[in-house]
C-alpha cells in the first residue's frame, strides 16, 4: 500500500497540503512513441552554456515549429549541429555558444532546421 498522506491516524500532517502527484517523465519530455520524436546523442561542448554537455542524450522533435530561443537540430552543409535559434532584425541565426560565429539562416546559405529539443536526459551526473 503506498502513502498517500492524507489517510493517517491521528493528528494529519499539515505538509499534506504540499504532497504532488507523481511525476511521470514519459509523458511530460521522454515519450518516444510518438514518430516525430528520437534521441540524439551531443558530441562537443558547443551549448555548454545552455546546460547541454558533451554525452547528453536531448530529446528532439521534428514536428515542432523552431522558434527564438530554442535549441535545434540543423543541418549545415553535410553536418548536423545543435544549435540555438534567434532571431534578429535581419532574419534568423543559428548560434552555438562559445566562439563559434553565428550562421544565419536563409535561402542562400546551406542551412535546414531539423527538429527542435524538447528535453535533455544526462547519465553522467
Amino acid at each position: 500500500m503506498a502513502y498517500q498522506g492524507d489517510r493517517t491516524t491521528g493528528f494529519a500532517s499539515p505538509a499534506a497540503d504540499n504532497i504532488e502527484g507523481t511525476i511521470d517523465l514519459m509523458a511530460a519530455a521522454l515519450d518516444l512513441r510518438q514518430p516525430s520524436r528520437y534521441p540524439v546523442r551531443v558530441e562537443g561542448d558547443a551549448l555548454v552554456g545552455r546546460g547541454i554537455k558533451h554525452g547528453d542524450i536531448l530529446v528532439v522533435d521534428s514536428a515542432l515549429a523552431p522558434r527564438a530561443g530554442v535549441v535545434v537540430i540543423a543541418s549545415v552543409g553535410d553536418e548536423l549541429r545543435v544549435c540555438e535559434l534567434t532571431q534578429r532584425p535581419d532574419g534568423w541565426w543559428l548560434r552555438p555558444s562559445g566562439a563559434t560565429e553565428p550562421l544565419q539562416v536563409d535561402d542562400d546559405t546551406d542551412v535546414s532546421i531539423w527538429a527542435v529539443a524538447t528535453g535533455l536526459v544526462r547519465t553522467d551526473v
